[in-house]
């Protein structure tokens, strides 16, 4: 029944809010302007609670003269009020965002440099991909859209040292196929000068190319060379017989994309305090009968009618909970005592910033009342909320420990006790959490195996423990978290959820 609604991007035009992206040359319409305008339209508070869910098992959405609605009618109700509830509100959350500058990705390049120094480093060498966007703004589909491409063309960063202020910058080289160098010139990345190109024809090595170029002049030794995880191995190996000295991602250079900056952490914020509105604006709407992939659409098409695109969203109900990132097909029912799950990720194609978010939600529908606290509950519904609070425990414990230089296994550790104590401990099967910025997931990853890392302020993860039940349901609260210091981390989705009725 979910295809009544209106899904496609056309169908979905005549929803949309205009577009309150800045204007702006080339670079800044692939950049996160676009991304912070269109996010923002998510980053609001709440005015109103449209329908009313007093009596909602009787209430018709839209019925006249006692006259119910069709199915296709209700739907098509729900998701106008999931937009409405979403649209029309203000854009708080916008307020400190700003979009990502060609200064601060030279700012990225340059504390690049500074670490690879560090780690006594000659290069840093990266190929399209998430790496590649956050210091380049180029995504493996901006460069090839259909496939990764077979031809290397790498990104080539080297601490070089200003002879003018005597601080180490970065020297930015690209390999590239001869035949796509204009290619590349066009693609409009983020530095004030043109860029350099080491052209390499179809019939030579490229990697030998790189070798014999100039980029590596004045370096006395074998030059040593960083790549990270997203590196294909043929072309490590490449490197590796062009001779270069191949290392992974280590150390100060993978902290710079680990450490946010103070716009990066702005922009963070109002995106995930903005999905987390929208998820809470669409519960208001919900009403007896729905399937999971009907509420998967109305959320989408409301994201897409705020000018955000969903890259995944997984709505499950009760059982299909219990596998933490479902496999079910859908069509399982919402009623009164049903639990639900909703998490959901955003992309804007384009942006500095890929992807910003892995918020997840467990709650109860609306319209089941709460009952008061001398209440007489069913089975399901005691266990479901006893669950409920222990998750909700084991998250305030995880939280507690996100400080500067606890053990990144300290916090799942935490998180894990709770669970254990109270009698679920096999039922906890995943990490407590990860890193995430540019990538939903990202390092550091918070697992109990994990005592070599320590957690560094500025650094933001995501505290999502939880207990699955397998055929019965499974509960996880998930939430977005700066580290600061020896204080409390900040939270980046707005507010924790309160309960199961006020998620």
């Amino acid at each position: 029944m979910s295809k009544q609604l209106p899904s496609t991007q056309r169908d979905v035009e005549a929803l949309i809010r205009p577009s309150k992206c800045p204007e702006g040359n080339r670079f800044n319409v692939r950049n996160l302007a676009q991304f912070i305008a269109t996010a923002g339209l998510l980053a609001t508070g709440y005015r109103y609670l449209w329908l009313p869910w007093a009596h909602p098992i009787n209430y018709r959405i839209g019925a006249s003269n006692g006259e119910a609605t069709s199915r296709e009618n209700r739907l098509e109700d729900f998701q106008q009020c999931a937009i409405k509830n979403l649209l029309d509100t203000g854009l708080p959350f916008l307020e400190n965002a700003s979009p990502i500058t060609t200064s601060d990705f030279q700012e990225r390049r340059d504390r690049l440099a500074q670490a690879l120094v560090a780690e006594d480093v000659d290069a840093f060498v990266v190929e399209p991909g998430y790496t590649f966007k956050y210091y380049g703004n180029v995504s493996q589909p901006e460069w090839e859209v259909w496939e990764p491409e077979e031809r290397p063309f790498l990104m080539v960063v080297r601490p070089v040292l200003d002879q003018t202020t005597g601080q180490v910058k970065a020297n930015t080289t690209f390999l590239c196929p001869s035949f796509e160098a204009e290619r590349a010139r066009l693609l409009g990345m983020p530095f004030t000068e043109d860029i350099q190109i080491v052209p390499w024809e179809e019939h030579w090595d490229p990697y030998d190319t790189l070798h014999q170029s100039d980029v590596f002049l004045g370096v006395s030794r074998v030059p040593r060379l960083m790549v990270d995880e997203e590196m294909r191995d043929f072309i490590q190996r490449g490197l590796g017989s062009g001779g270069f000295d191949v290392v992974g991602l280590r150390g100060r250079v993978e902290e710079v994309r680990q450490i946010k900056t103070a716009r990066e952490i702005e922009i963070l914020r109002a995106v995930n305090t903005g999905t987390v509105e929208a998820v809470r604006q669409m519960r208001k709407c919900l009403y007896p009968g729905l399937t999971e992939n009907e509420i998967a659409t109305v959320l989408d098409n409301a994201l897409r009618a705020a000018g955000m695109e969903p890259f995944f969203d997984i709505v499950l109900f009760d059982e299909n909970a219990s596998n933490p990132h479902g496999g079910t097909d859908g069509e399982k029912v919402l009623e009164a005592e049903t639990f639900v799950l909703i998490d959901v990720g955003l992309v804007c194609l384009g942006s500095s910033l890929r992807v910003f978010l892995g918020y997840l939600s467990y709650f109860l529908p609306p319209f089941l009342e709460k009952p008061a606290e001398d209440a007489t509950l069913s089975p399901k519904l005691k266990e479901k909320l006893k669950v409920w609070d222990i998750v909700f425990e084991a998250q305030t414990q995880s939280i507690h420990q996100m400080r500067e230089n606890s053990t990144a296994a300290s916090v799942d550790i935490a998180a894990r006790q709770v669970i254990t104590e109270a009698g679920y401990g096999g039922t906890f099967t995943h990490r407590v959490g990860h890193g995430i910025g540019i990538k939903a997931h990202e390092s550091p990853y918070l697992n109990k195996g994990n005592h070599g890392t320590l957690l560094k302020t500025g650094m933001t993860f995501t505290s999502e423990p939880g207990i699955y039940l397998v055929d019965k349901f499974g509960v996880r609260h998930e939430d977005i978290l700066l580290v600061q210091g020896n204080e409390e981390p900040q939270l980046l989705t707005g507010t924790r959820a309160q309960g199961p009725w006020d998620p």
